[in-house]
């Protein structure tokens, strides 16, 4: 048998999710069956976006929302998982991770909708309580305390980039790098044992190039930022990313925010917790909670200056950074 037959093949699958796409990079031996993974994986994303969508009326997210307050809703396993993660990073970010800014993501015209300025005027007055105050979980149901809107797309991504990772863990791929947009997450290593490579990207809105680069081996990385996704009102872009308390885009926020964390959900809603926040109270709040973060900060001049928190950025870039569960 020759060499060539028993070296590992390079695969790199990729597929449409959630207004993006989806990819998979790995090293598997001869023979092994991509289509067949490519269809497991697109399968693995396609559940998520069906019980978590905003976008999707009929999806269990919606559903729920849908239902008055004080009903008790039964929801599926993922979607509840979900939930609790949010609700747990909404109490341990004092609120700054939060689920129930629906109502101002559509105001605004992040969702299916265009933004409508009655609309945006109900979200900026409205008396708003927290998701962990609002939203009780029971054993496989769901009860809103008062009516709100809940919108997972700050944590939904990275449980889609989850799901990829535990789709090749059932297929026998246990080495792979996979992702939804800028979320990622790393397991093992690749075939020459050195770590899975990412850019961190410079948050510039013209064009795409990298600000630095991480190693990471079994992790997650997820960045959240001001340069992809804005409405423009007077002449400023306003950041996609929502202040909790006012039901309005953040003012005055980091350009980005990069969290490291063992899974990608988690990695995906503290750097949306991390945005909200800012370098001052975030970095107490991350230090606090053990999190390793980026922030890169915008100067008038447009210039980027950096401030790191968590012993792998503190390094400097490239690091390795390894999590455990």
């Amino acid at each position: 048998m020759s060499k060539t037959s028993t070296e590992p093949v390079r695969h790199a699958l990729n597929g449409p999710t959630m207004g993006t796409r989806w990819s998979a990079l790995f090293f598997a031996a001869p023979g092994f069956d991509a289509g067949a993974t490519r269809k497991a994986l697109q399968s693995a994303v396609d559940e998520v976006d069906a019980q978590m969508s905003t976008w999707k009326p009929d999806s269990d997210l919606m559903r729920l929302n849908r239902a008055p307050a004080g009903q008790r809703v039964a929801v599926p396993a993922m979607l509840m998982e979900v939930l609790k993660l949010a609700l747990a990073v909404g109490r341990a970010s004092d609120g700054a991770f939060d689920i129930a800014v629906g109502d101002a993501v559509s105001a605004w015209g992040f969702g299916p909708d265009a933004a409508a300025p009655d609309l945006i005027r109900t979200a900026m007055t409205a008396r708003r309580l927290p998701a962990h105050e609002a939203i009780d979980l029971g054993s496989g149901t769901v009860r809103k305390r008062v009516p709100i809107a809940l919108d997972l797309n700050g944590i939904a991504k990275g449980f889609g980039v989850d799901r990829l990772a535990e789709t090749l863990t059932q297929l026998g791929v246990g080495d792979a790098l996979v992702g939804i947009d800028g979320e990622m997450r790393a397991m093992g290593s690749r075939p020459d044992g050195e770590a899975w490579t990412v850019a961190v990207e410079r948050p510039d809105r013209d064009r795409r190039a990298p600000h630095s680069v991480i190693s990471l081996q079994d992790c997650a990385v997820a960045t959240s930022g001001d340069y992809r996704h804005w409405v423009e009102v007077r002449g400023k872009r306003l950041s996609h990313t929502m202040d909790p308390r006012r039901g309005a885009p953040l003012l005055g926020a980091p350009a980005s925010v990069t969290v490291l964390a063992p899974s990608c959900a988690a990695a995906d809603a503290w750097a949306t917790a991390l945005m909200v926040l800012g370098p001052g109270k975030g970095g107490e709040v991350a230090r606090r909670a053990g999190i390793d973060a980026l922030f890169l900060l915008r100067d008038e001049a447009d210039s980027i200056r950096t401030c790191r928190v968590g012993p792998v950025f503190a390094q400097g870039e490239p690091a390795r950074a390894t999590a455990g569960d």
